[in-house]
């Protein structure tokens, strides 16, 4: 990436910019450490995990805890923890290879990896005081004490601000007396170490607190419920934690009073990301078995992988891990890049990497949405393949099937994370600090000229599929504009728009993360140019699906009828991809390969 670049590029600036596929980072570009550390993670993986699956999947808190013990061992519980705190004090991509490699085997270890490291780590990590952070965190990098974050209440899950625990100021005013309940709280069963938000007094904002349970004064006053029976993730501790006059010193206050919204959100960013990457990994275990099995079972006297139906799906599966692969890369570099850009300005290392996944939220949800949704589809298609044997719990689908569904409900509903990353953007614009404005006024004068009929020169490889983008660019910028100017302030109000607009936002984002991997590493004939490609095309469809439903939503007359003239004429091809020739040329890749 340019010094130029990487200076400027903004949270949700891919909308208005065009990039050279040397100006994204993506697995290929792995450093020589990151290499040694995905081995020794997938040699840890291959060791401690896979040959258990079937204790972890019998409800094994205590394997959980002990495999977790192991990872703290060897440093990976603190790779984004920096050094003078125990921590490896490695780099935003190194964090989420980690989480990638990891969380693939298992979705009980997946969870409560995420939940140690990301929420119930980073709040501390990024608002803790000094004395805080060197009073906690170095027993969190090290796996001597494990950490449970509570926000979510009875009554109180994607309103997090409307919860109900309270804290009041002791007379002595020495220690906040604490009074509550939360739920669905990952790690409860073997965490010390709790980060919980309440509203002190009458307070308009909750307020953030930490608190080893090992040292308070009546062990009593944090009690847990019981190990929720789920889904999934069935080796994951589930538990609701109650506060019963709990005595919470005042200097474990997390931050500054009225701000623990803005903590959680900003741990949920990191969460969300990370989630992402969680996913990659068990995408390729059910690749890997899928085609092992396709390529074993024998119907009719051949093997079902010579089934066009079976291929379909084995190449849209393979299609989806080289997306989801290169959107959380490209991703997870910018945030490193955004983190060393604010320290280079001044500031500590602590809040750049606060303000760069604040920068990046959108993209953090998008990749949260897209990746968790791609993982349900492939682990249900997984099953389809197995045929009846994937329905049965001797083969790996359908716990891998049950273990994915959490991905689409927890750090925020993806119905929540896809309003949220048009809200997001939105209010960058109005912010100033993201110039849509422009570009959306731009494409309506466009849209009012003659189009041209010149046929492009597109002779160089991927030429077409990023003037495609460019366009796509186009649509959503001019859907969510002539939106936004119809509804103004009451646009969040208008749910199903935004969903329509999300759908947009997402597919561009993964489609030119995939588009543009392929330029940078591989070359025309290769098969991942033949995924960049068949999944350009799907996300056309899509988009063309979701614009067209958005705009018959708010616009009529001639506006309607000139922005559906606008939606064919950027979603265009030139020259029309051959789908089901790409389609089986990634099937006879990895049937042949036998793996992802």
């Amino acid at each position: 990436m340019s010094d130029t670049l990487q200076n400027t590029l903004k949270g949700g600036e891919f909308l208005i910019k065009d990039f050279e596929a040397q100006e994204i980072f993506s697995l290929e570009d792995l450093n020589d450490e990151q290499k040694m550390l995905r081995e020794s993670l997938e040699e840890f993986m291959e060791r401690e995990v896979v040959p258990h699956r079937e204790r972890f999947e019998k409800k094994d808190y205590a394997l959980t805890e002990e495999t977790m013990r192991k990872l703290g061992e060897m440093g990976t519980l603190g790779i984004a923890v920096p050094e003078n705190y125990g921590g490896l004090g490695m780099g935003f991509v190194s964090t989420m290879l980690a989480c990638d490699i990891v969380s693939g085997a298992n979705g009980s270890l997946a969870t409560a990896y995420g939940a140690h490291t990301g929420i119930g780590t980073l709040p501390i990590l990024l608002y803790g005081t000094e004395e805080q952070k060197q009073k906690y965190l170095p027993a969190l990098a090290m796996g001597e004490k494990f950490g449970a974050y509570c926000l979510t209440e009875p009554d109180a899950g994607s309103d997090a601000n409307s919860g109900k625990t309270k804290a009041r100021l002791s007379e002595d005013g020495q220690h906040y007396i604490v009074n509550g309940q939360k739920m669905w709280i990952s790690n409860a069963g073997f965490a010390d170490t709790f980060t919980f938000f309440a509203k002190i007094d009458d307070d308009k904002n909750i307020t953030g607190f930490v608190i080893n349970r090992s040292e308070l004064e009546d062990p009593a006053s944090l009690t847990l419920g019981e190990e929720e029976h789920k889904l999934g993730i069935r080796s994951s501790s589930t538990r609701q934690v109650f506060f019963n006059d709990m005595k919470v010193p005042v200097e474990n206050l997390l931050g500054e009073r009225n701000n623990g919204f803005k903590i959680a959100l900003n741990a949920l960013n990191a969460g969300r990301i990370k989630l992402a990457a969680a996913n990659i990994d068990g995408q390729r275990r059910i690749l890997n078995h899928s085609v092992t099995y396709a390529n074993e079972r024998k119907q009719f006297g051949v093997a079902i992988s010579t089934f066009g139906a079976i291929r379909k799906k084995i190449a849209e599966m393979a299609t989806g891990i080289f997306v989801s692969e290169a959107g959380c890369y490209r991703a997870a570099k910018n945030v490193e890049d955004k983190v060393a850009e604010l320290i280079a300005g001044g500031m500590d290392h602590q809040k750049a990497e606060m303000k760069a996944l604040e920068d990046f939220a959108v993209e953090c949800s998008i990749l949260k949405v897209f990746v968790s949704d791609l993982t349900q589809n492939i682990s249900d298609e997984g099953i389809q393949i197995y045929g009846g044997m994937g329905f049965s719990e001797d083969a790996p689908m359908e716990a891998a099937w049950r273990d994915a569904r959490i991905g689409r409900i927890y750090e925020g509903t993806n119905e929540i994370n896809r309003l949220l990353a048009v809200g997001m953007l939105i209010k960058k614009a109005m912010k100033g600090e993201l110039d849509l404005l422009k570009p959306a006024m731009a494409i309506g004068k466009e849209l009012m000229g003659i189009p041209s009929f010149e046929v492009p020169d597109y002779s160089e490889f991927m030429s077409e599929e990023k003037a495609i983008i460019h366009n796509l660019k186009k649509v959503f910028l001019m859907v969510a504009g002539a939106a936004l100017q119809k509804y103004m302030t009451d646009i969040e109000k208008q749910q199903h728009l935004l969903l329509n607009a999300s759908e947009i936002l997402n597919q561009i984002y993964m489609a030119e993360s995939a588009v543009l991997r392929a330029e940078k590493h591989f070359s025309a004939e290769s098969v991942e140019a033949a995924m960049a490609q068949l999944n350009l095309y799907k996300a056309v469809e899509k988009i063309t699906v979701a614009a067209k439903e958005g705009i018959v939503s708010f616009a009529e007359g001639d506006e309607q009828r000139m922005m559906l003239s606008g939606l064919r004429r950027f979603t265009k091809y030139t020259n029309m991809p051959n789908v089901v020739a790409l389609t089986e040329k990634v099937a006879a890749h990895f049937i042949e390969k036998g793996k992802y």
